[in-house]
């Protein structure tokens, strides 16, 4: 069996074609997703803190509901 070391670093998956993983491309690619997953957790994360300042949206359309 082939044991590799922790040190060893894997090959670039070949949908990444050897591009780096951060840099920004557009269209639909891999690199996009890591975007849009980062874009996102940032969103959430300022949505909850404006939610914890008093403003919440989701609360004044149940207040609007209700």
């Amino acid at each position: 069996m082939d044991q590799r070391s922790s040190t060893d670093v894997p090959p670039v998956a070949p949908a990444y074609n050897g591009v780096d993983r951060n840099a920004w491309i557009f269209g639909w690619n891999p690199q996009q997703e890591l975007w849009n997953g980062r874009l996102a957790m940032i969103g959430f994360a300022a949505y909850l803190l404006w939610d914890l300042a008093g403003y919440s949206v989701l609360r004044d359309v149940l207040n609007l509901i209700g």
